[in-house]
Formats: C-alpha cells, sequence, structure tokens
C-alpha cells in the first residue's frame, strides 16, 4: 500500500521543515495545505516556504492564486487531488503539508452538501457579521449566488451566515447545494496523518520568533504593496492575522511593539483553536514535539511508518 503522508499541526510548529526533510528523505514533492498560503503577493505574512525551501523540493499550492480570488476546503481539496495525481506519475511521493484543520478534513473525510455544519467556519461567519461586516458578507453572498441573495434579508443573521457557510464548506452556491446532495469530493485514499504534538509554552516562543522575523522580513511593507495594488477592494485573504493588525498600525492606531503584541496573542489563540481541531481528527503518528528534539531520528520513525 502506498501511503500519502500529510504533516499537520497548529500554527509555528515546524510542518515546513519537516516536510522538506521528509521529502529529501522519501523522494517527495510537498502540497500545501494552507487555506492563505496558495495566494500570491503575501508570502511573508502567511509564513510561505522561502525560495530555497521550494527551489530544494517542489512545493505544490503556494503563491499560486491571485488575492482578488476565494478560495474554499471543495475546491481546494480538488486542487490537491490533482497534484497527488501529478506528482504521483513521475513517481514520487506526494506528501500534504499544512495547519487547515477544514481543508485536511475535506482530503481525509470528504465535504458534504448535506445539513453538515462546519463549527469553525460558523464561528468565524458570526463574528464577522457582529463585527458590522453584514454588508460586505451580503455583496459576497450577491457575487457568489444572485438568485439565492435575493432571498435573504441584510438583518437575517442565521440565513446570510448560513449560505455563506455552505459555499465555504462545500465550494458550491447555497443554489447548487439544494439542487444536489452529493458527496463532494472524493477523500484522498491511503492518507497517513502525522500530527506534530506541542507544549504551549514551546509554541508561545515559535511564534514570538517568528513574528518578530516576520516583521524584519518586511510584512508592514507587503501589505502597504497590496493596499495600494488594490485599493478600495475587500481583499478575503487580508482577514488573515496580523494584516488588519497592520493596517491600523499603518494609520498610527498602535506602535510597532504594540502591533507585534497583538499578532502574538491573536496567532497564540489561533493555534490552540487548530489544536483543539486536530484532535477530534482520527490520526495515525502523534508527534511530541520540542525545541531539543532530533528531527533526524523523527524523520526515520516516520519513514518507517510509512513502509
Amino acid at each position: 500500500m502506498e501511503f500519502i503522508p500529510a504533516i499537520i499541526g497548529p500554527t509555528a510548529s515546524g510542518k515546513t521543515d519537516l516536510a522538506i526533510r521528509l521529502a529529501k528523505k522519501i523522494n517527495g514533492e510537498v502540497i500545501g495545505l494552507d487555506s492563505r498560503q496558495i495566494y500570491k503577493d503575501i508570502p511573508i505574512g502567511t509564513a510561505q516556504p522561502t525560495a530555497s525551501e521550494t527551489s530544494s523540493i517542489k512545493h505544490h499550492l503556494i503563491g499560486v492564486k491571485p488575492v482578488t480570488e476565494i478560495i474554499n476546503a471543495g475546491s481546494y481539496a480538488k486542487l490537491v487531488i490533482k497534484c497527488i495525481e501529478k506528482i504521483k506519475s513521475i513517481n514520487k511521493v506526494p506528501i500534504i503539508c499544512g495547519g487547515s484543520g477544514l481543508y485536511f478534513r475535506a482530503i481525509s473525510k470528504g465535504i458534504f452538501d448535506s445539513s453538515r455544519s462546519e463549527l469553525e467556519v460558523r464561528g468565524k461567519l458570526e463574528l464577522e457579521y457582529e463585527n458590522g461586516g453584514a454588508a460586505k458578507m451580503l455583496k459576497r453572498l450577491i457575487d457568489l449566488d444572485f438568485e439565492y441573495s435575493k432571498l435573504i434579508h441584510i438583518n437575517n443573521k442565521k440565513r446570510l451566515v448560513r449560505a455563506l457557510e455552505i459555499y465555504e464548506t462545500t465550494g458550491k452556491s447555497p443554489s447548487e447545494h439544494f439542487a444536489n446532495q452529493r458527496k463532494y469530493p472524493i477523500p484522498v485514499p491511503n492518507l497517513f496523518s502525522i500530527y506534530l504534538d506541542w507544549d504551549r509554552g514551546e509554541i508561545k516562543d515559535n511564534i514570538v520568533k517568528r513574528t518578530s522575523q516576520m516583521l524584519s522580513d518586511g510584512w508592514i511593507e507587503e501589505v502597504k504593496y497590496l493596499l495600494k495594488k488594490h485599493p478600495n477592494i475587500d481583499l478575503h485573504p487580508l482577514d488573515s492575522i496580523g494584516y488588519n493588525q497592520i493596517i491600523y498600525h499603518l494609520k498610527g492606531e498602535t506602535t510597532l511593539k504594540q502591533l507585534a503584541e497583538e499578532i502574538n496573542i491573536k496567532t497564540r489563540q489561533f493555534a490552540v483553536k487548530q489544536a483543539k481541531w486536530f484532535k477530534r481528527e482520527e490520526i495515525d503518528l502523534t508527534i511530541s514535539m520540542s525545541h531539543t528534539i532530533d528531527l533526524d531520528k523523527i524523520i526515520e520513525k516516520i519513514s518507517m511508518s510509512l513502509n
């Protein structure tokens, strides 16, 4: 049986480094499983693999979509399956790597166009609505499904959230969803999940270090460029952690120190949510990570588990 390894875990857990090491060991190529790393023009803020990392091992679904395009779990899963077929056709091993719990579920179990609700997506949409985003949400629905949008009033929070939830979890508009109740897409066969489990204190240290590095690498300049390139456009990827905080900083509302602290807090909270999500998934191999761990031994352990 040919297993397809999927290295998953919270943000700042060292997934990319481990995936690259494993790829060198088993003649593989890496497929990103990240809802934001797939976009162009935001490599720093989404912690995309560096040029040296992608030159040493080929990566797929990293920096390939314009920031003006909306991607969802169903569509992403289809892209992953295509990449797997492409990599296997040249006799290499596909290695999936990322921290998106919803996208992992899409490739491991499939997305159902039934009444199943994804709490993570719903919670995010409800928060957006409560924070004054109703008008933008309705506009998004109009763009996705004009006919169905006619049935929903902007003040009907429940129906507006549900309509966008359907799209983000199935990849289909509400109209398509109700017209065709089919499983979509097919889960990835022979998936072997590898979860990187960190002590919360050590993950906190990783996050602080990474945020500092990202700001030093030009994250603020990256945001300036995006705002200049896409003025007056509500870019979906910019709801990621850090981007709104940097926009407030550019307006003079926070100091650089306050900016870094806010990003660290938001990222830690996100890492906790990711860890809770993955604990609900069926994991094949859990690796207890630490700053002193021997990564070569970990790679050897993973390689043996795949045989």
